[in-house]
């Protein structure tokens, strides 16, 4: 007898499709939103066009309507999702995938309903377990150098073999290939291609650069 579907599965094409297309997902905080639009399109010229807006402002929301009104290359989410109530404001704003730093039941069934894939995060075994329970196996892990970092996600690979990773929190340029080397990692979302001191000072070029930098790692 065939199983149903676990409910709430997760929309993994969508996802896999923005995830395979990049090794590094940037992760943004815009303290300004006359930087949003000229940032994401100095990421998406270095070969990073998806990005994760996160909801640590008051401008974020207007950010991530301004980036997928104005730069039609990018594919721009939403971050630091803590509720069904933020999930859909940020669909609303124009967010093409969201992302949360947990799993809670009430984000799953947000999830089921809409049409925009969600990257919900996951560390302990037990979570891990709760979230392929409810058909979950693309899952962001945070923090997660804090959280033992490469070799406890290469623990994981074994008896978690049907699931994929995009770790984030304390990753850059110096450990990123350390992540990406690793067979359960799809990518790795990080800050470091757009510091806050580069954004502040409007030097796009050099972000540019860094994000052409990011996007060679190979996997």
């Amino acid at each position: 007898m065939e199983r149903p579907m676990p409910s709430g599965t997760q929309k993994t094409d969508e996802l896999l499709k923005i995830m395979q297309g990049q090794p590094v997902i940037p992760v943004l905080k815009i303290d300004r939103l006359a930087d949003a639009v000229p940032l994401a399109h100095a990421l998406a010229r270095g070969g990073l066009p998806a990005v994760e807006i996160t909801l640590r402002t008051p401008v974020a929301l207007d950010a991530i309507r301004a980036v997928a009104a104005d730069v039609p290359e990018a594919v721009v989410g939403a971050g630091t999702i803590l509720n069904p109530e933020q999930f859909e404001e940020a669909v609303s704003a124009g967010a093409r995938f969201i992302v949360s730093p947990g799993t809670t039941p009430s984000l799953i069934d947000a999830a089921a309903s809409s049409p925009v894939p969600l990257l919900p995060g996951a560390i302990t075994p037990g979570e891990l377990m709760a979230a392929a329970e409810r058909g979950y196996s693309l899952l962001k892990f945070f923090p997660a150098e804090q959280a033992g970092g490469a070799a406890f996600l290469k623990s994981l690979a074994s008896p978690f073999a049907g699931i994929r990773f995009c770790p984030t929190g304390g990753i850059g340029a110096g450990n990123a290939a350390d992540y990406l080397s690793l067979p359960n990692v799809i990518c790795v979302g990080g800050s470091w291609v757009a510091p806050d001191g580069l954004v502040a000072e409007g030097k796009w070029d050099e972000i540019e650069a860094l994000a052409a930098a990011a996007a060679k790692l190979q996997r």
